[in-house]
């Protein structure tokens, strides 16, 4: 059983949060990472409910599919929650329209600069936007741009990842921007760090990593268990061999399919030094080595060869919980820690 945390210890952290979560409209401000294939609408609507704030992660989904998942969301949880929409997606506009047209508040966009005709539009229809931020400059440029909040990532996250770790990131960014609530995100396992990120002026927090072992996840049995085994040094970067042949930076689980990928790297880089294929044929090759991977390892459970993303928080991830008694550990081990300052 977790110790009901001081009502003075409490009250501390709801006006660290107030900012964030009148932004979300949540009770709390955490929101869920959205995790391609886990962040659907089951662990979406536990965590509304649970009083954070849960994010769809649209990924690759078209129009129809994006527009189902939502009102299964919506059967589930009348709180509100956001969706992750990727700025790459051939028919994003589209997308924004969908999430309009079902009256969600918040869209997120994710994966590089949004244009801005899908800024301005989501905007005019009446929801919320926030943008991810890998610098200072860039995010100043996405204020400007209309987005109504940001999320800084740091290298510690699973996934897609950027070049710098959280702890650097917020400390360039957060004392010199304010007119935004601005989230942080990246390696966050524990409620101390939640406080100490919130005393540097965040408004709030994304985690996503942390709930992937929540009871309401449908992943794979044997994708639980690996975060569950898992260990901060297991969670590392893709390597690239060849600076020709770039590779994007995803951070996930070490396992027989990264071994394999630097084999599948040697391999094509040896055939393009022959002469047998073209760069371009040779960097396709490497580019799709992974594809639907990710759904391999959180659906049907392919930990060997799938894509085991994580961040490198997973050390903490040591058993499976509801979501709700994740959000409340968190809390807990936050207003303990003001408690312990104040005694």
């Amino acid at each position: 059983m977790l110790a009901t945390p001081s009502a003075e210890a409490l009250a501390r952290l709801d006006r660290l949060m107030a900012r964030g979560a009148a932004f979300l409209g949540s009770r709390y401000a955490i929101m869920g990472g959205a995790m391609s294939w886990v962040s659907e609408r089951n662990l979406v609507a536990a965590l509304s409910n649970a009083g954070a704030f849960g994010v769809i992660a649209c990924g690759a989904m078209e129009p129809d599919r994006l527009a189902e998942e939502i009102a299964g969301t919506q059967a589930l949880t009348r709180m509100p929650f956001g969706v992750n929409l990727i700025t790459m997606h051939p028919r994003l506009e589209q997308l924004v329209d969908v999430c309009l047209e079902a009256k969600v508040g918040h869209i997120v966009f994710a994966g590089g600069i949004p244009p801005g005709g899908a800024i301005r539009k989501a905007k005019e229809g009446g929801a919320k936007v926030v943008c991810f931020a890998p610098a200072l400059a860039l995010a100043k440029r996405l204020v400007r741009l209309g987005a109504d909040a940001l999320v800084i990532e740091g290298s510690e996250a699973g996934g897609h990842i950027g070049p710098v770790s959280l702890n650097v990131l917020a400390q360039e960014i957060l004392p010199h921007l304010t007119e935004v609530p601005v989230f942080v995100a990246g390696g966050i396992g524990r409620g101390e760090a939640i406080l100490s990120y919130l005393e540097m002026g965040a408004a709030g927090v994304q985690l996503g990593t942390r709930f992937v072992c929540a009871t309401e996840c449908i992943a794979h049995p044997k994708f639980k268990q690996a975060f569950i085994r898992g260990a901060a040094r297991d969670a590392v970067p893709t390597v690239q061999l060849d600076e020709r042949f770039p590779v994007i930076p995803v951070r996930a689980l070490q396992n027989a399919g990264t071994r394999r990928f630097m084999e599948h790297q040697a391999e094509v880089l040896r055939r393009f030094q022959a002469g047998e294929v073209t760069k371009e044929a040779a960097q396709l090759e490497i580019e799709h080595f992974w594809a639907g991977a990710l759904r391999r390892a959180v659906i049907e459970g392919d930990v060997e060869y799938g894509s085991l993303m994580a961040g490198q928080s997973v050390g903490m991830v040591t058993r499976e919980q509801p979501a709700a008694e994740i959000i409340q550990e968190l809390l807990t081990q936050a207003t303990d820690a003001i408690a312990a300052r104040a005694g």
